[in-house]
């Protein structure tokens, strides 16, 4: 009687798979053994463990983890011939692959991650070293292939079968990598890292200078910190990394000596090799395992080296390199003529010179006409726009009759800024910048400044005008930077002596090249355009109250928010005419109060015009409506309004000398008690000067615009203040009594 078959059963489970996922596979009348399970659970398994291996390989941390431990295994147990072989081959792609990385990169900062690259790659070179030493120590009695092919095949090939010939290339080998690329690359990264390190400060204070005057915004900055820190890294990781380099060359000479040496004792006393035998094998496999590590040394060196060296060139190494090497057709004809007459000399051979004279030749010619060919596009360009631009039709006379608010005239040698300036900067954008500090700093629209060539003045020199009158001028050196020294000291860098043309301090003309020396000693440099701007900001400053004409004050109030305009409504013209309002907004310019928060002051114009219709006890009021903003403008980095004081006496000398009633008061005091103010003020602030401080001068509410008037005639820099304009939370400390 036969066996009854087993009866077939439907599928009731499936594997995971590696997602976690259950997997079934139904099917109608899909039935199967449980030999085919079987199967299918091996197959399922089979995926599993692909997956997991492919999800571990694309972790790079992990891959990364997994190296380094690798190597820290060769370091202790041995490894099998093909296994070394596969390992230095390795090595050698990886240090290509570096070096080709650096040639075809845009800028050095773009391979950052190359001092870490650097200690794995030596750390390769190292172990691979270790693991080939303990396969030549312990079989290299066997023969010349006891540490692998790769070693066998550079020791017989290079070597030309004369382990001498050898020795003289590996020498060689570790002298250009050891003397020659890694001792100037460490020279030039330590350079590299010194200055960049020095130069933060300066740089730093160049981006916040930029984003202050409204060049760049808050995101670009934030990208140029991002981009200094991350150069003094680099470079300060590379003065470090560079010694991996030397450190590796002088311990691949260590371990060939050890090795020959070692391998001649234990081939002759433990292994009785004749000396002639034990000398041949084992120079010839240390030396072939030397070779295998000096060359990918030396290919990582060059790649450190030209990492280092690249400095400052921008774009793929090719551009850079040929690119500045071709660009001028007439130093490759002259080489091209001095190959020829090399080739025409008796007994040089004339057949590669003339082949490279003609090639340098052709070269050449290829860029005369190309150069010639630009110069016809543009001079054809230029006749072009000439021929389409309208002619100048006569101006009218009453263009004649207008003045410039604001003019900067140029000498001829100074026409170049407005076009083009140091670091891309023109002189025409750092203005219009400016427009912009000064509407946000003190809520006024400067006018739009008029510039025009000069040809009376000096090659050099400008002239800037308010209304038509000169305001001030000064003496540029265009291709220059001007160095000034903050803590007043003798400047040291050799230039040409002046006198900074905005506050007349002592000042130095410096070649473009010496920026960084003036940087590292810790000099302010500026360039021509920076230094028109500042001398422009100060003059405009100083004739604010003149610039702000009564269009400007229409157009200020009519800017206004919808909110405010039923208060100038109410105001305007019932208690007070937009004239009256000007006259208040000069007041508070000529005394640089920032004029921004104008429904404040349009408030305390409203509040005062009830008591007063004078101009100046209703501009007092304004002040005290603007205590916290004056407050906050006076007081130091520490947040401290330092005060100079008034003594009882004065105070009360000033009162007693206001004579006349309401609008009528006006201060009339004795020539003799002024002169002795005078003096007493000077010495006082002098003293603080002195002392590196910058205080007020504090007075009661009713005589402080007397003693301004006074004061302003002697120092102008000089700030006044009531007691009324200071707020209640500042932070005051009194210094001095006058």
């Amino acid at each position: 009687m036969a066996e009854d078959a087993p009866e077939p059963r439907p599928i009731a489970a499936a594997t995971p798979d590696a997602d976690g996922a259950v997997a079934a596979e139904i099917a109608d009348g899909l039935q199967t053994t449980p030999a085919t399970a079987t199967e299918d659970a091996i197959e399922a398994l089979g995926a599993d463990i692909y997956q997991r291996v492919r999800s571990a390989f694309a972790r790079g941390d992990i891959m990364l983890a997994l190296g380094v431990v690798a190597i820290l295994v060769i370091l202790i147990l041995p490894m099998p011939r093909w296994l070394l072989d596969v390992s230095l081959a390795f090595s050698i792609t990886f240090s290509v692959l570096v070096l080709m990385t650096v040639i075809f990169m845009d800028r050095p900062l773009d391979f950052n991650a190359f001092p870490t690259i650097l200690l794995i790659a030596t750390m390769i070179r190292l172990a691979l070293n270790l693991a080939s030493t303990r396969l030549i120590l312990a079989d290299g009695h066997q023969g010349t292939g006891a540490a692998g092919e790769v070693i066998e095949a550079f020791g017989g090939f290079i070597m030309g079968g004369n382990f001498v010939i050898g020795i003289i290339v590996f020498g060689i080998l570790v002298i250009v990598n050891f003397i020659v690329i890694t001792k100037g690359s460490t020279r030039i990264a330590e350079v590299a890292a010194r200055f960049t390190l020095d130069a933060m400060p300066g740089k730093q204070m160049a981006i916040d200078a930029d984003l202050s005057s409204g060049l760049i915004n808050e995101e670009h900055a934030r990208n140029r910190r991002k981009e200094l820190e991350d150069e003094s890294s680099f470079f300060g990781a590379m003065d470090g990394a560079a010694k991996f380099v030397r450190g590796d060359a002088v311990a691949g000479l260590l371990i060939v000596g050890i090795n020959i040496v070692g391998g001649i004792i234990i081939g002759v006393v433990q292994r009785d090799m004749a000396f002639g035998d034990a000398m041949e094998t084992f120079t010839r496999l240390t030396v072939g395992d030397g070779l295998v590590s000096q060359i990918p040394a030396l290919i990582v060196s060059t790649a450190a080296g030209m990492l280092v060296t690249k400095g400052g060139v921008s774009g793929p190494m090719d551009k850079a390199v040929f690119g500045q090497l071709g660009r001028k057709p007439k130093s490759l004809g002259m080489v091209s003529f001095l190959l020829v007459a090399l080739a025409i000399l008796p007994g040089i051979p004339a057949f590669p010179f003339l082949i490279l004279a003609g090639g340098f030749g052709g070269v050449a010619i290829l860029g005369f006409r190309k150069d010639q060919t630009a110069r016809q596009v543009k001079k054809e360009t230029t006749e072009a726009e000439a021929a389409e631009r309208a002619p100048v039709s006569e101006e009218p006379i009453s263009q004649v009759l207008k003045i410039d608010f604001l003019r900067l005239e140029l000498g001829y040698g100074l026409l170049a800024l407005i076009n083009e300036g140091q670091d891309g900067q023109r002189l025409t954008d750092q203005i219009r910048a400016l427009r912009r500090q000064m509407a946000v700093e003190m809520g006024f629209v400067m006018p739009a400044v008029r510039i025009q060539d000069n040809m009376q003045l000096p090659a050099n020199n400008y002239i800037m005008r308010v209304k038509e009158i000169e305001a001030g001028r000064g003496d540029l050196r265009p291709n220059m930077l001007l160095v000034m020294d903050p803590r007043g000291e003798e400047i040291t860098i050799t230039g040409e002596s002046t006198n900074e043309p905005t506050f007349g301090l002592p000042a130095m003309w410096i070649d473009a090249q010496a920026r960084e020396e003036a940087m590292f000693r810790g000099y302010t440099v500026v360039d021509a355009p920076t230094v028109i701007t500042t001398h422009l900001t100060e003059v405009i400053k100083d004739n604010m109250s003149e610039l702000l004409s009564y269009a400007e004050t229409q157009k200020l109030l009519d800017e206004l928010d919808k909110d405010h305009q039923k208060l100038i409504a109410d105001i305007v013209p019932a208690q007070i005419t937009v004239g009256g309002i000007q006259r208040t907004l000069q007041n508070l310019l000529q005394e640089r109060i920032s004029i921004r928060d104008l429904p404040t002051i349009l408030e305390g114009i409203s509040e005062a015009c009830v008591q007063t219709r004078n101009i100046n006890q209703i501009t007092e009021h304004v002040r005290m409506r603007l205590a916290r903003q004056i407050s906050d403008q006076n007081a130091n980095m520490e947040g401290i309004i330092q005060l100079v004081t008034l003594s009882p006496e004065w105070e009360q000398t000033f009162a007693e000398s206001i004579v006349g009633n309401g609008d009528e008061r006006q201060l009339s005091m004795e020539p003799s008690k002024l002169q002795e103010f005078i003096s007493a003020v000077r010495q006082v602030f002098e003293r603080q000067a002195l002392m590196g401080e910058t205080p007020i001068l504090l007075t009661s509410p009713n005589i402080r615009q007397f003693v301004r008037s006074i004061v302003e005639r002697f120092r102008p820099s000089t700030v006044v203040m009531s007691q009324n304009e200071v707020h209640p939370k500042a932070k005051i400390k009194t210094v001095e009594q006058i």
